[in-house]
């Protein structure tokens, strides 16, 4: 009888000791929460700010569109440019 405490002893602390190696520290915790509220962050600018699409034509004139071509390529663009670049509406 005495053995099979020992086994069911060796169980708990094994189990014991590999919900321990394996739980998260809170430093790993707060990054994992500070990155889903980052991707949250991001994907509600995008839905306030949908990209535009340009694309070209085909007669090859540039357009740009608030909806991708079908069957042509495109580029995806965001319609707030970068800092420290500079947009000039008078050029092609």
């Amino acid at each position: 009888m005495k053995l099979g405490w020992a086994i069911v002893a060796g169980i708990v602390l094994g189990a014991g000791l590999a919900w321990w190696t394996a739980r998260d520290t809170p430093a790993e915790a707060a990054r994992a929460q500070a990155a889903h509220a980052q991707a949250g962050a991001d994907a509600r600018a995008e839905a306030a700010e949908p990209p535009l699409y340009r694309w070209r034509d085909a007669a090859g004139r540039l357009q740009i569109t608030e909806r991708p071509p079908k069957g042509r390529p495109y580029e995806r663009l965001q319609r707030q440019p970068r800092d420290g670049i500079e947009v000039h509406g008078d050029r092609d």
